[in-house]
């Protein structure tokens, strides 16, 4: 299974008055690792949406939480599919400190492929090669 590693380093616009980073950041943080995924893969997912008009709309999102990142910690965010079907698509996520390699949270988003009207679609033929099939339920 491909897994994509993104690094990042927490900004001081992403923490609380503590130093402590603000909870639905990890979810940006995320789409980080999403972005970065599918550029390892070969393509970018701003001309999936441009040229092809396919759109990967998050249908559900989660977040444990782990540990605290900080303002200025070097973060790892490790992105992988854990699952593909025809109409959705899983990512699985782990936020880890550069450092230590302390996890920080886990998480997944599901994301149904969706046309410019936002109807659901199948993947397009071009892309199931990066996207394959998985048998989970």
């Amino acid at each position: 299974m491909r897994r994509v590693e993104s690094k990042l380093r927490v900004r001081y616009a992403e923490s609380d008055q503590m130093g402590v980073v603000y909870y639905a950041n990890y979810f940006v943080w995320m789409e980080v690792g999403r972005v970065d995924y599918c550029r390892d893969l070969g393509f970018e997912y701003r001309d999936m949406e441009a040229d092809d008009g396919i759109f990967l709309a998050v249908t559900d999102a989660h977040c444990r939480y782990r540990g605290a990142a900080r303002f200025n910690d070097e973060i790892r965010v490790v992105t992988w599919v854990s699952e593909s079907r025809s109409r959705t698509i899983r990512f699985s996520y782990e936020i880890r400190h550069a450092d230590d390699d302390q996890l920080l949270a886990t998480g997944e988003t599901l994301h149904t492929v969706c046309d410019r009207d936002g109807k659901t679609v199948r993947l397009p033929e071009k892309y199931r090669s990066f996207f394959p099939l998985t048998n989970s339920a």
